[in-house]
């Protein structure tokens, strides 16, 4: 299940981050030592040139997770988005984006593109991690002064991660397949709508506890089912909650 997937995605990331804390402490580690596990210090810049470099030498394959908040001090005119345009075009390249980070620009780009870039949205925890040919990772956790950043060529870890990912990429929703329900309280709305139809709420309840007449609240009902193409409100329900648009059930927030 998706969202099992990322749990654990979330615990393989949470090692890796430790692993990233303990190269950056002890260098003589024997990860570092034998040259799988590379720290990258200093300014972000150094973070973008090691992508770069891995970017233009990738064979075939680049994945990408991106969940993490680039902080303002650390924009570039060279950004992730750019440099992948410099992958070779035979080069297949997959982006998993979080909801809230997915780049909406770079997303049109790609109409059109002769090798256009895959995307897809997904719950994934705050990390920004390139994967090239599945043999190496460059990983990225924490911001500024916190931030840790190292290239990983362990083979169990990258195993790991890989399998994570592509378990992930499997029920993540095609950037071009996203529900858009407009402005920012018309989405929270449609939320609560979803909530109390995976909750089984009647109308009635439902139409009180959102202050809205019955006859509207049901108006709203319909517009969303057509949205996620649902032929049933239990239907909607769980296509919502498969797209990522409600809170997996049993856990705190959820409707």
């Amino acid at each position: 299940m998706p969202d099992r997937s990322v749990d654990e995605l979330e615990e393989a990331l949470l090692g890796v981050s430790a692993l990233i804390e303990s190269t950056v402490a002890m260098n003589r580690d024997r990860y570092s030592t034998d040259r799988l596990v590379t720290a990258i210090t200093g300014p972000y810049r150094n973070v973008l040139s090691t992508a770069e470099e891995m970017i233009t030498g990738a064979r075939s394959s680049i994945d990408i997770v991106h969940a993490r908040r680039v902080h303002e001090e650390e924009r570039s005119e060279r950004s992730e988005r750019g440099l992948l345009y410099k992958a070779d075009p035979s080069v297949t390249v997959q982006l998993l984006s979080s909801p809230e980070l997915l780049d909406e620009n770079f997303v049109r780009e790609q109409i059109g593109q002769p090798h256009p870039a895959a995307i897809r949205v997904a719950r994934v925890p705050p990390i920004q991690a390139i994967m090239v040919d599945r043999e190496a990772a460059l990983v990225v956790t924490g911001v500024m002064v916190n931030r840790r950043a190292a290239v990983i060529r362990v083979p169990e870890v990258i195993h790991t991660l890989q399998i994570l990912f592509d378990n992930v990429w499997r029920g993540a929703v095609p950037a071009g397949e996203r529900i858009v329900f407009g402005d920012r309280s018309r989405a929270a709305f449609a939320r609560q709508i979803l909530g109390a139809l995976r909750a089984g709420v009647t109308d009635e309840v439902a139409a009180r506890d959102l202050a809205v007449s019955v006859r509207t609240y049901r108006r709203y009902v319909a517009e969303i089912m057509a949205l996620l193409g649902a032929n049933s409100r239990f239907q909607a329900g769980v296509r919502a909650a498969e797209l990522g648009l409600l809170p997996p059930a049993g856990r705190p927030g959820s409707g």
